[in-house]
């Protein structure tokens, strides 16, 4: 075994760093999970504080907001799997079967630009396009003989705002994952087909999909496995007192319990609550796409 390590210790130093970068900043702080189990206190420490058990899990658990919250969260990540996760997909077909390099170079430049816009400014961007006074989308209703809508302050209007958006700007960072994938497909099956009269469609169907398929199904694990986590910003960039009972989620309830009102026990529990949660779920989608595909994480 020492053998070995020196025989190829360039390759262990290279990975050093990133070792050393989850220890410290990923497993380390795991450490402080304790105090979901205790009644912390910032005077007697992290081992100074008194054990207190489930009492935490109890609270949140018997919360008037514990149904909202949950149902919130998980609604609003389906929304935005379901309706989000095949678009760059679709995207990505639709560009690899570009003819004209300057004019797909042009439009994959034009889907993901959006990515690259910081959260903060993409919920500008949205209150100002949706402002019910100003919005250009208002003064477009209005032309069209219709009454101005308040996007932000109608909590109906919330999730379908929040999805779009996040397509609208993530959506083109997923197309460049498949069409790297697509890059790898053996231009010779494609060439077998259209000697076979296989048109477009044909080949997207039974060359491109079933090639690009171990991709989509590791996404989609990693999706499915953060269905309980959602972008904490946004969400609290584009919440107002009028749409809270459809913007409140796991993620902002802790931010405003714990580092805005000091429950750091409390939210702590809260925390772990949604990590475990997201855990099983991705042992059960992993085992399970496993199972039926034969292409799993592990």
């Amino acid at each position: 075994m020492a053998k070995k390590l020196l025989r190829n210790y360039q390759l262990y130093l290279f990975v050093l760093p990133v070792v050393v970068y989850y220890l410290i900043f990923h497993y380390y702080p795991m450490y402080g999970v304790q105090i979901a189990f205790k009644k912390y206190m910032a005077t007697e420490g992290i081992w100074g504080s008194p054990w207190i058990g489930f009492d935490h899990f109890e609270r949140f658990f018997n919360s008037f907001q514990f149904e909202r919250l949950i149902l919130n969260t998980i609604y609003l990540n389906l929304l935005q799997l379901i309706v989000g996760f095949p678009v760059p997909i679709i995207l990505a077909l639709m560009l690899n079967q570009l003819m004209n390099k300057k004019f797909k170079r042009f439009s994959q430049t034009v889907v993901y630009a959006p990515h690259f816009i910081s959260t903060v400014v993409m919920a500008g961007i949205i209150f100002l396009f949706l402002s019910e006074s100003t919005g250009m989308v208002n003064k477009i209703i209005v032309l069209l003989g219709g009454e101005p809508i308040n996007f932000m302050g109608d909590p109906g209007w919330f999730r379908p705002v929040y999805v779009l958006s996040d397509i609208w700007q993530n959506a083109g960072f997923g197309t460049v994952i498949y069409l790297a994938a697509l890059a790898g497909v053996n231009p010779e099956l494609h060439e077998s087909a259209v000697v076979d009269g296989a048109n477009k469609f044909h080949r997207i169907i039974h060359i491109d999909i079933p090639s690009i398929m171990p991709t989509m199904v590791i996404l989609l694990i990693l999706s499915i496995g953060n269905l309980m986590s959602i972008g904490f910003e946004k969400v609290l960039l584009l919440q107002t007192s009028l749409n809270l009972s459809a913007s409140e989620v796991i993620a902002t309830y802790v931010y405003k319990n714990g580092v805005l009102q000091g429950q750091y026990s409390f939210t702590t529990a809260v925390g772990l609550f949604n990590s475990l949660i997201n855990f099983a779920l991705l042992l059960i989608v992993n085992q399970t796409a496993k199972k039926l595909t034969s292409t799993s994480l592990w």
